[in-house]
């Protein structure tokens, strides 16, 4: 066997390895979901004595799963949508207009990434009380103001790799600011608008912190609604881990459907 050939065969028992430890939180969620409380207790490891869906079902019922599953889509695709459309302008506008205003504005945004939430969560959450923003709209108008920061400087950077001579094309056909930018710019900021969406899908999908001061429990999102389930004294780990099962079915099925456009777009990015 040749030196070649072994390196390959070490670097893919590697992979193997890897790929099982990363596939081995998944192995413990989805054996454990069909487990009763005791038998878990029992073993984490080893395989159930019995399938049955009752886990499925109590977990989907106290879950109250499709008002979970429309308030966290509602939530998430609202705020990424907005995060998207703000943020692209923004960094369209601070990238053409080279001055020292549009210079100071984007070192603003840059800075704004390094104030942690927690600093300013009880001074956030008592102003939109006040104005009675506390519901599902206020929520997506915080992510709009935490997740723009980072969206900006991305959309920035992408916004350098652009010519301006598109821009003074567009006018010259007779095209006004909003035109050149939503027909000619936006589309060719498709790779860096996937990313901007991965990242922040990732955060708003998952938070638990922000959604659980400002929404009620009839607005609860799947994250708030899996908190229900650890109390002070006990902790129900067999309805944990179906709910959390139930929980991750909607984003299987959202990747397989959207998986050639995050793929073109991230191939797109990386090559540019």
């Amino acid at each position: 066997m040749d030196k070649t050939k072994r390196n390959l065969i070490i670097i893919e028992i590697v992979g193997l390895l890897i790929a099982l430890l990363w596939l081995s939180p998944f192995y413990l969620m989805l054996v454990n979901a069909f487990k009763t409380k005791r038998e878990i207790f029992e073993g984490v490891l080893g395989l159930p004595t019995a399938l049955t869906s009752e886990n499925f079902v109590n977990a989907f019922i106290d879950l109250n799963f499709m008002s979970s599953l429309f308030n966290s889509l509602l939530v998430t695709g609202a705020s990424v949508a907005i995060i998207i459309l703000c943020s692209s302008m923004a960094g369209y506008a601070l990238a053409r207009n080279k001055s020292k205003l549009s210079g100071a504005l984007l070192l603003v945004f840059v800075s704004a990434m390094l104030i942690p939430f927690q600093s300013v969560m009880i001074p956030l959450v008592s102003l939109f009380g006040q104005v009675e923003m506390l519901n599902r709209a206020g929520l997506i108008f915080m992510y709009l103001g935490f997740g723009c920061s980072l969206s900006i400087f991305l959309y920035h950077g992408a916004m350098t790799g652009i010519s301006k001579s598109l821009d003074e094309a567009a006018i010259i056909d007779g095209a006004n600011k909003f035109q050149t930018f939503w027909y000619i710019i936006f589309p060719l900021l498709k790779p860096i608008s996937v990313t901007v969406a991965i990242l922040n899908v990732i955060w708003i999908w998952n938070d638990y912190l922000l959604p659980s001061l400002v929404l009620e429990e009839a607005n609860a999102t799947i994250p708030l609604k899996m908190f229900y389930f650890f109390g002070q004294y006990t902790k129900q780990w067999h309805l944990a881990l179906a709910g959390l099962t139930i929980a991750i079915i909607p984003v299987i099925i959202g990747y397989f459907f959207a998986q050639k456009q995050i793929i073109d777009g991230v191939s797109e990015g990386a090559v540019k």
